[in-house]
């Protein structure tokens, strides 16, 4: 979706000397018009392709050849891992199965870079062209080689999912009326900060053998804000800032949070899933996790006060980006979890999950790492979940 957001732009304002570009509605406003500089676009976009995906992920073929991988044991598989599979496939098929679904991976801050004539109203130009659910919220002119992608230091996605996830099971309530608790709320803080720093993740994502140098990852910061109330049900926010994220690896992380709240696992398990042995992790569901903010602290520290180019930071349009997501983002996860239940779905399969190690774990590991290593290609470049 967001590269659908890039092309669109460059269709509606083609840069100039690029022979071939098609011009779309709107190019006559801008031809011979102000001066070209490279830009950097700030976008949202309230909806995306497929429900729960992260930001880069394998090709769709190569997606679907994992996933049977995993949904078809064989030999070396027992027949508990085998009902988790087939329990955790049920539940998700049943959020397949609803009419009109909009879940997906939103984006509340994207940077989108491009080079574009620097006429009047642009922004508001570009918006015209642009479907309800993408707007682009502000523009900065950057560097002449700066790219959003390379340039990228680190990056924050929040996820947003209903308190009631973080009740004890033996006192589970899925009910509108759950409140999260000051003492649950530091609980749940006190685990999250536990991933701060650098760790082996490798049983956080798909394709990683325990000693793969790639497979760790540093964490900035990671928490739960405070909860708040939409249409009769407690929802929290979590966010999470990291240098770079593999595929899968924050609703792992979270959903392994979870499991821990809610009794299902030791707290000795957070540590643990950091060493060589094979960890079952589960897997949250893929509605509510939103990327927030893209950084570029070291392009700010070296351009931001040069005269010429202004730091990428957004502080000036903050209140657009919150009203993008009281308007598009927060409603449609709302609106979503309450029809469809994928929190409270996701919830029922945890007690399938055997969350002890395994040495014979460690070896499926590696030998599954060499068969499908190519099946997330991308997640080193730190672009994934």
């Amino acid at each position: 979706m967001l590269r659908w957001v890039a092309h669109r732009l460059v269709t509606l304002y083609p840069a100039a000397g690029r022979s071939g570009v098609s011009a779309g509605p709107g190019a006559s406003l801008i031809r011979r018009r102000g001066d070209m500089a490279t830009t950097a676009l700030q976008a949202g976009a309230g909806t995306a392709l497929q429900a729960g995906e992260e930001e880069a992920e394998p090709r769709p073929s190569q997606q679907q050849q994992g996933e049977e991988r995993k949904r078809k044991p064989g030999p070396g598989h027992n027949q508990q891992a085998a009902k988790k599979l087939r329990a955790e496939a049920e539940a998700e098929d049943q959020g397949r199965k609803c009419p009109k679904r909009k879940v997906g991976v939103s984006a509340a801050g994207q940077i989108v870079s491009l080079k574009l004539w620097l006429i009047d109203n642009l922004v508001h130009r570009i918006n015209e062209h642009l479907p309800k659910g993408i707007k682009i919220l502000g523009l900065k002119r950057v560097t002449g080689r700066f790219n959003s992608k390379n340039t990228c230091d680190a990056r924050t996605y929040f996820y947003m999912l209903p308190t009631f996830a973080f009740a004890h099971k033996d006192h589970d309530s899925q009910a509108k009326e759950y409140r999260l608790s000051s003492d649950a709320l530091r609980h749940v803080n006190s685990l999250l900060a536990s991933y701060k720093g650098t760790h082996n993740f490798h049983n956080f994502t798909s394709g990683k053998a325990p000693r793969d140098p790639s497979a760790k990852r540093y964490i900035m910061e990671m928490y739960c804000e405070e909860p708040f109330v939409r249409q009769g049900m407690e929802f929290a926010v979590l966010k999470v800032k990291g240098q770079s994220f593999m595929m899968h690896q924050i609703r792992k992380m979270i959903g392994l949070v979870v499991a821990v709240v809610r009794g299902y696992a030791a707290e000795s398990i957070m540590a643990r899933s950091w060493g060589e042995e094979k960890v079952d992790v589960p897997k949250a569901p893929g509605l509510g996790l939103v990327l927030d903010t893209v950084h570029f602290e070291k392009y700010n520290s070296r351009f931001g006060n040069d005269g010429v180019h202004e730091a990428l930071e957004w502080r000036d349009i903050e209140e657009q980006i919150l009203g993008f997501k009281e308007d598009h983002i927060y409603p449609t996860i709302v609106k979503t979890e309450i029809e469809e239940q994928s929190m409270a779905n996701w919830l029922s399969t945890l007690p399938i999950h055997d969350f002890s190690a395994t040495a014979s774990g460690v070896q499926l590991d590696e030998n599954h790492s060499k068969e499908s290593a190519d099946l997330d290609e991308g997640s080193d470049r730190g672009d994934s979940d």
